[in-house]
Parts: structure tokens; C-alpha cells; sequence
């Protein structure tokens, strides 16, 4: 996606203001190494809100276990990640704030936090609408859409409202942001107005859902209805489907991709299930199986693409990355039957099995890379 915001924002600086975009590249590097903090903190305070004994004293509160997570991680990153595609220096802004905003977080400052993911969201916002303007293509008003979708989560926290009723707009933050991407990828296999009508169908079940906040409520048919249709529509049309008989990386991708697609539309059955009364922790089950299983699904996809994007290091592949691929979905499927049969050990047990995979995951990748930088 990085090289069709470049291209659509018109990014056609001369060459001193590309050397100085490279001189100024690792300022990048300060937002993400905070974002990999505010993930510490985030999987930290997520093993102590599931019982692993754990020191949290000195550690913010485990309440703010999502916040780290979705908007000072995954926030900053995916600012990051569209200020870099975008090619302005204006457009830094979201991670910036955002960083600013995990930093507060991280000091317990949870209404500076708060009111700096409002200012970094609604600056995402500015800056995908800048693109629009310059060059309408639907994939971009999606991530509008998503990026919207994280402001009035951020907002609504601002004013006061619990977590768990803002986690419908944050995770469609997430699930747009993703789902944008592939709909931009599905334009390789000429996807009728049919069906991107009916990709847009489901996607507004998604955000009746949220308005309605129904992921604290025991009848949710819009949110259920547009997870199951949005992870339909993607498997059937996403280009993974065709890049998985490839070898390597594309291969390793389009499994991660589909896996991921399933588990978004897993999230909506449980969803659906969970009205009957027949899941324990259903809110628990339903929200990790979109954020582990589809979005740190889609992470371990892009990963090794998007990070020489951002930083400019090589990353290199290694099919070892299968295995953690494989620990992934074990450890979202351990929360899962957890949540619905109430077994708390294994809940706490699948969350050190995502720490264990995540770092895994990262040291197989480094190791990689710096084997082949050595052979080179």
C-alpha cells in the first residue's frame, strides 16, 4: 500500500529533499521504539489482567491494556507506516502524538492519553482525506473510515466512557485499516461494483455496531453479521488466495492473510454464539480473536514488507516463521475455548503462549536477516 499513497499523494520532490528525507530517516525510529514499548506494556499489563503472577506495582494500570496496545502501539505504527507513504512532513504528526500518548499512558496520565489519540487519529484523518483530495480511489476512503473510527473511540474514552464501550470503534480502526489494504490488492482481479457495494454493505454493520455498543450488550446481530460477511468478502476476493501457490515470503503471507480472515469471521460466529449465553467471557473471546487472530495475523504478514519501508534496515525471511505462525493460532485458539468454557488456566496459559510466540516470532526474523547480511 506504501507505493500507491506515494504515487496517489504525488510524491515528486527533487532530489536534495529526498536526501534530506533520508538524513531525517531515523527520527522514524523514535516513535516506533515507543511503540514497541507501549506493546511491552500492553502484553505486560494483558498477562496481569489474566492472573500470571506478575510484579505490577510500579507498571500502569492493567486496565489500560488495550489502550497500550491498539492506539499506542498499533496507532503509532500505522501513522508511522501512512506518513512514510504519504511523503509529508506534516504527516508525521499522527505518530508523533500518538507516541506522546503511550508515553502519558505509560506514566499514568490516562487523560493526556486519551486527548492525544484524539489529536493523532484526527491528524490521520487529515492526512488520508489529503490524498483523497488529491486522487479518489475507494480503498482510500476506507482508511478514512477506519482512521474515523479510532477518533470517535478516542473521544468518547476522553469523555469518560469505559474501554470496553469504545473497543468496537478501535478494532474497526484495526479491521478497516486491514481490510483497506486488501481491497486495494483485490483490484488486481477486477472485483465488480457488486461486490465493492457489498464490501461496504458489511463494513456499516461494523460501524452500527460500534454506535451501538454492542459488544457490552447480549444481542449484537450488526457487529456479528459484519465480521462474518466483511471475512467472507475477503476470502473470497482477497489476491492471497492466489499468492499462497507462490513460494517464500508471498507464500508465508497469504497463509498468515487467510488464517487471518478466518478468525475475524470465528470472532462473528462467537459473537452470534455468545447471545445464547453459551460463552463464559464472550467479550474476552470475541475481541482477541480479532486482535490476535486477525490483526497480529496480518502483523506477522507484512511484518518483514513493512518494516524496511519504515526504518530502511533489511529484514529476510526465514520459514522457520512458520512455527511461530503455528504457536499463533494456538495460543488465540487456547483463549478462545478459555473464554467459552471459563478455564482461566488455560486463558493465562495462551497468554504467555503470545508473548512466547511474538518474541519468537522477532528473533527469528533478526536471526535471519543478520545470517544473510553476513553471507552477503
Amino acid at each position: 500500500m506504501s507505493d500507491t499513497l506515494a504515487s496517489v499523494a504525488g510524491e515528486t520532490a527533487d532530489q536534495p529533499a529526498v536526501a534530506r528525507r533520508h538524513r531525517r530517516r531515523w527520527l522514524r525510529f523514535i516513535p516506533l521504539l515507543i511503540g514497541a514499548m507501549a506493546m511491552a506494556l500492553g502484553l505486560w499489563t494483558g498477562l496481569v489482567r489474566l492472573g500470571v503472577p506478575l510484579p505490577a506495582g510500579t507498571f500502569p494500570p492493567a486496565e489500560l491494556h488495550s489502550a497500550f496496545m491498539i492506539a499506542g502501539f498499533l496507532g503509532t505504527v500505522i501513522g508511522l507506516e501512512r506518513a512514510v507513504a504519504v511523503g509529508r512532513w506534516w504527516a508525521y504528526g499522527a505518530p508523533a502524538v500518538s507516541a506522546a500518548g503511550a508515553l502519558a499512558l505509560a506514566m499514568n496520565f490516562g487523560q493526556v492519553g486519551a486527548l492525544a489519540f484524539v489529536l493523532a487519529s484526527t491528524t490521520l484523518l487529515v492526512t488520508t482525506a489529503s490524498v483523497a483530495y488529491r486522487q479518489f480511489a475507494m480503498f482510500i476512503v476506507v482508511l478514512g473510515i477506519g482512521a474515523a473510527c479510532w477518533t470517535v473511540g478516542s473521544v468518547l474514552w476522553l469523555m469518560g466512557h469505559s474501554l470496553p464501550a469504545i473497543a468496537g470503534w478501535w478494532l474497526n480502526f484495526l479491521i478497516l485499516t486491514i481490510a483497506a489494504e486488501r481491497l486495494e490488492l483485490s483490484r488486481i482481479l477486477s472485483v465488480s461494483r457488486a461486490s465493492q457495494a457489498l464490501f461496504f454493505g458489511v463494513s456499516s454493520l461494523l460501524l452500527i455496531g460500534a454506535a451501538r455498543a454492542e459488544l457490552t450488550l447480549s444481542w449484537t446481530p450488526f457487529t456479528a453479521g459484519g465480521l462474518i460477511g466483511l471475512a467472507a468478502w475477503l476470502l473470497h476476493h482477497d489476491v492471497a488466495r492466489r499468492t499462497i501457490r507462490l513460494g517464500g515470503l508471498p507464500k508465508f503471507s497469504a497463509c498468515s492473510i487467510l488464517a487471518g480472515h478466518i478468525w475475524l469471521g470465528a470472532a462473528g460466529v462467537l459473537l452470534a454464539y455468545a447471545s445464547s449465553g453459551a460463552v463464559i467471557l464472550p467479550y474476552d473471546a470475541v475481541v482477541h480473536a480479532i486482535a490476535i487472530g486477525f490483526v497480529l495475523s496480518m502483523i506477522f504478514a507484512h511484518a518483514p514488507i513493512i518494516l524496511p519501508a519504515v526504518t530502511g534496515l533489511r529484514v529476510r525471511f526465514s520459514a522457520a516463521a512458520y512455527a511461530a505462525l503455528v504457536l499463533l493460532h494456538l495460543s488465540i485458539l487456547a483463549r478462545v475455548v478459555g473464554d467459552v468454557v471459563g478455564m482461566m488456566e488455560v486463558r493465562a496459559a495462551s497468554g504467555v503462549l503470545t508473548v512466547f510466540t511474538l518474541i519468537s516470532y522477532a528473533a527469528i526474523l533478526i536471526a535471519a536477516s543478520w545470517r544473510r547480511s553476513r553471507l552477503a
